[in-house]
This record gives C-alpha cells, sequence and structure tokens, in this order.
C-alpha cells in the first residue's frame, strides 16, 4: 500500500469514526446539560465547595466563578510545584524554579499545556497526577461550561440567565469527561501505552553509559490530554514517545479522542437552540476547514523534491516511521485546528509550507473543530461577525437565532477576535526587537522567526505546541509566554459570556422573508470566507516574513 493511500484512508475512518459518534455523544452533552437531576457524587461535591447548583447566573457571575476557579487552580498548582522537592513520590526531583513553576501553572490551567521542561526529567508523580492530569480534566471542563453558557444565550428569552458554573463544570467533568477518558485509557493500554507507578530505572547499556526511563500513569494522563484538548505530555516526546503513543492505531485513536467532543458539541449547539440545522451548519463549515487543511498538509509532506524524498514516500524528517507522512500530517492538522497542542512528531521539520499551515490552524482561532468548549464558542463568535457582514450587504439588521446583533454584541465580538493577534503580534515584535530573546533561537532567518511567532502563536491560541527548535526556558519566555496563555484564554471568555448575557436578555424576533438562513449551505460558505479573510488580513505580514518566506524559497 502507498503510503498516500494509506493516509487517505486514515482519513477517511476518521470521518466514519466521527460520524458514528457524533449523534449519540452530542444528544448526550445536551441532556447532561440540560438536566435538572444531580448525581449522589455531585451533591457531595457541591456541598464540599459550598456551590447551590440550582441558583441561576447573570453574566456578571457565572464569569466570577470561571476566574475565581481558575486563580485557586493557579495557586495550588504553582505550589505544588515549588514544593515538589518535598513531597512524595516525587523520584527525587528538586522542586521547580519560581518562573517555570508559574509558566507551567498558567499553561495547564489555560488549557495549554505548553512545556519549557523535560516532563520525565523534571516532574514527579504526584505533580503528574495529582495536579497536571487533574488540571486536563478541569480546564476542559471550563472551556465547555464557558460554550454551554452562550449557547444558553442564544436560547434564553429576557431572563439574562446562564446556568450554574459550579454545577456545569462538575457535570462536564464527572458525567463527561471521566466516564469517555476510564475507557479511552483502557483502550491506550490494550494498544501498548504504559499505565504504573514505577520509578526511574536502567533499560540497558549504551555506547557511552545507560538508558533511563521513568514509569508512570501514563496512559491515563494521555486519554485526557488528547479528550481535553490540552495536549501536555508526560514525556518531552510527547506523543511521538513510544510509551505514550506505542502504534499507527493508537495514533488513529488519539486523533479521534482530540476531535470527537469538539465535533460533537456543534449537535449539542443545535440541540439545545431548538434547531439541528443551525448545528449541522456550524458543523460543516468547521469539516470543510479541516478537510482543507488536512488535504493542503499532506499535499506539502508528500510532495517529492528530490531522490531523497522519493525514497522515504515524502519529507519523513522529524517524523516516526510507524506513523509516518499520513499519521504525521493527520495528527499535526488536528492538534493545531484545536487547541490541543500534542505532537507526533517535530513541526520544526515539516516542509515551510507545512509548518506555516500548523501556524495558521492555530492564527484561525482554533475553530475547527477547536477545543472542548472554546472551539465551538470560538465559531459562534465567527458566526455573528459573518451575519453582521451579511447585513451590511443587504442594509437591513443582522440576525441570528432570532437575536438581533446591535451595536453591544458586535463591539463584543470585535473585542474577542482582536485580543489574541494583539497578544502574539506584540509578544513577537517585542521579542525579536530586544537582544536576549533571539539568543533561544536555534535558527536564523524566516526559520528563525517561526520559531518565535509559532511559540506566541501557540501560547495566546492556548495550543501549546512548540515549534521544537526554541530554547523557551529562560525567564523572559517563561513569563511572556506565561501571561500570554492567561490573557489567551480569560479575557476572551470575558467577551463571550457578556455577549452571552446581552443575548440572554433579549426577546427572540421572528423571522421574515428578509431573514438571513443561517442553517443553509450559502451561511456555510460565507462563514469559511469571513474566517480566513479575518486570519489572512490579521497574519499575513507576518507570514510571509517566516513560513510563506521559508518555503517559497525552498
Amino acid at each position: 500500500m502507498s503510503p498516500v493511500l494509506a493516509g487517505v484512508l486514515q482519513v477517511l475512518a476518521l470521518v466514519v469514526a466521527l460520524g458514528l459518534a457524533y449523534r449519540p455523544l452530542g444528544d448526550y452533552m445536551a441532556g447532561v446539560y440540560s438536566s435538572a437531576k444531580h448525581l449522589r457524587v455531585e451533591k457531595w461535591m457541591y456541598k464540599a465547595i459550598g456551590a447551590h447548583p440550582n441558583t441561576q447566573m447573570h453574566w456578571p457571575a457565572y464569569l466570577r466563578g470561571v476566574l475565581a476557579f481558575s486563580a485557586v487552580s493557579v495557586l495550588f498548582l504553582y505550589l505544588l510545584q515549588r514544593l515538589q522537592g518535598s513531597l512524595p513520590g516525587s523520584l527525587g526531583f528538586a522542586s521547580i524554579d519560581p518562573d517555570q513553576a508559574f509558566n507551567t501553572a498558567a499553561s495547564f490551567v489555560a488549557n495549554t499545556n505548553w512545556q519549557s521542561y523535560y516532563g520525565e526529567q523534571a516532574m514527579g508523580h504526584v505533580v503528574q497526577t495529582g495536579g497536571l492530569a487533574v488540571q486536563n480534566f478541569v480546564s476542559a471542563a471550563v472551556g465547555i461550561a464557558v460554550a454551554v453558557a452562550l449557547v444558553r444565550g442564544f436560547a434564553a428569552t429576557r431572563t439574562g440567565e446562564l446556568g450554574n458554573f459550579w454545577a456545569d463544570l462538575v457535570r462536564g467533568t464527572v458525567r463527561i469527561l471521566l466516564p469517555i477518558a476510564v475507557i479511552g485509557a483502557l483502550v491506550l493500554v490494550a494498544c501498548g501505552a504504559i499505565q504504573n507507578f514505577s520509578g526511574i530505572h536502567e533499560v540497558g547499556q549504551f555506547t557511552g553509559g545507560s538508558q533511563q526511563w521513568n514509569g508512570g500513569a501514563v496512559a491515563s494522563q494521555e486519554v485526557i490530554k488528547e479528550l481535553g484538548t490540552n495536549g501536555g505530555g508526560y514525556f518531552n516526546a510527547n506523543s511521538a514517545h513510544p510509551f505514550e503513543n506505542p502504534n499507527g492505531l493508537s495514533n488513529l485513536f488519539e486523533i479521534f479522542l482530540i476531535l470527537v467532543i469538539p465535533f460533537a458539541l456543534t449537535r449539542t449547539f443545535g440541540r439545545m437552540v431548538g434547531s439541528l440545522k443551525q448545528g449541522y451548519a456550524i458543523l460543516a463549515t468547521m469539516g470543510v476547514i479541516w478537510l482543507g487543511f488536512t488535504a493542503l498538509m499532506m499535499w506539502t509532506e508528500f510532495a517529492h523534491h528530490g531522490p531523497a524524498f522519493e525514497i522515504a514516500g515524502g519529507a519523513m524528517e522529524g517524523k516516526e516511521n510507524r506513523f509516518g507522512v499520513g499519521g504525521s500530517s493527520i495528527f499535526a492538522v488536528a492538534t493545531t485546528l484545536t487547541s490541543t497542542g500534542a505532537v507526533n512528531s517535530f513541526h520544526s521539520s515539516f516542509t515551510g509550507l507545512g509548518g506555516g499551515i500548523t501556524m495558521l490552524g492555530m492564527q484561525l482561532g482554533e475553530i475547527a473543530p477547536g477545543g472542548t468548549g472554546s472551539g465551538l464558542y470560538g465559531m459562534l463568535i465567527m458566526a455573528v461577525i459573518a451575519v453582521f457582514i451579511a447585513g451590511l450587504m443587504v442594509g437591513r439588521t443582522p440576525e441570528y437565532l432570532g437575536k438581533k446583533i446591535g451595536t453591544r454584541e458586535i463591539k463584543l465580538a470585535a473585542c474577542y477576535i482582536l485580543i489574541t493577534p494583539a497578544l502574539v503580534l506584540c509578544f513577537t515584535a517585542v521579542a525579536m526587537a530586544l537582544p536576549t530573546p533571539g539568543n533561544s533561537m536555534t535558527n536564523s532567518g524566516a526559520h528563525g522567526f517561526s520559531e518565535i511567532l509559532y511559540a506566541y502563536t501557540s501560547g495566546a491560541n492556548n495550543n501549546g505546541s512548540a515549534f521544537a527548535g526554541l530554547n523557551a526556558d529562560t525567564q523572559w519566555f517563561n513569563t511572556t509566554i506565561g501571561l500570554a496563555m492567561l490573557l489567551g484564554r480569560f479575557l476572551p471568555m470575558v467577551f463571550v459570556l457578556a455577549l452571552a448575557g446581552s443575548l440572554a436578555e433579549q426577546r427572540p424576533v421572528p423571522a421574515t422573508v428578509g431573514t438571513l438562513g443561517t442553517h443553509k449551505p450559502l451561511f456555510s460558505g460565507l462563514l469559511v470566507a469571513t474566517i480566513m479573510i479575518i486570519a489572512g488580513l490579521t497574519y499575513f505580514p507576518a507570514l510571509a516574513l517566516g513560513p510563506l518566506a521559508e518555503g517559497l524559497a525552498s
């Protein structure tokens, strides 16, 4: 079987698997967030934290819950790392330095999982399982909760109520993420991923010394890392490590885990607003972009530029033989079009245009299908922008799902889409202008610029993947990328929840013959065009200095 055909078959298998999971999972999640009942274990949790799950919240109260929970999480994870040297089960590792502890705490709480450290050489079992793995669950649940709050804003009528953050957080963790993670971990163990609490041990003698490996609860952390679109690996090699991703089957399963909840949330959205066709329109938009990026990535990496590429079957530098060009390309697109950031190959070793595709996937806002929750609310913000543009074209007040998109709503949406590019471009510009940050670049010229642009793109968009050429373990990068991650995660949530509150206070307006049909293919096409134009106009100058210049010169 040719490598190209193998890659195409993997894409088809993914489409079939996602199609089979779409309806039952989407309907189940809609039921979870619409139910008035609480499980017994959930009641215990509410009592422990002093929450009143039946109390409805307006958007300021919902936002306070999100920010308060996240702030406590950052503090807890920071202290856990700073005290690691005194904790049992830490494999003898020392406590983490303050700047790196801040960076890692911000990273995992912000659902970014950017790692400026070697996991197997820095973090013991306590921090890995009691700190990082826990945040993999709850940070993903926070993202879904904010998305559900925005959906309720579209569905509500003159109430301003968005649900209860604490109930949404607990339900998302207990009823959705935990059950799927348990089943997924068993699948990964069956595929060959490890799951133990073994210490450091030698695996053999080699020329010049011996090789040492850590054990760990890898499968359980690997599954939620992908399912929750987190991305932080137990080992530095991430999903390229055989203990995390043993073979082609586990690789395909991990890609499925990355995509399944973000895609299924579109049906949850359709079910909760009372129109499945609206969910299908959002799904179609996400699907077109994902398939387009996957096809383009596979073309760039399979294109033969000489005898070496022909013999290898494509651009194999930086890729694992057990995954090949196809499996690596599909994984790279999935992880950068979502907020996952896991890698099974080194994006710095992709072709110039291939590296640009991974960067552009994040710069779109990671909305195809995006992160758990963040992908849906990001796409709905873009839908609001698209409806507004369509309204300007025909000279009428824009409406979406029966809600008028007025001055307040469009200002909030505009602020949302401006925050992340401002963080990425400003931090990149400052880093390139100062003398010290440039010393962390492995390469010079266009590729070196891409390393820094990729780092801030990944951090501000809550992705977490790295270009694998930048030494980011410095006080400058630990601090600035940490700030980019926190601001890039929580500032957009402020505007999402404010928009949700504004929509929830409105009275729905009836559809007329002049109302734009947002459930039709025409709107999906307009939405795709809007996304590509906004991202292109925003980032094209920076991309032209980096991956485009490198790709055209090769």
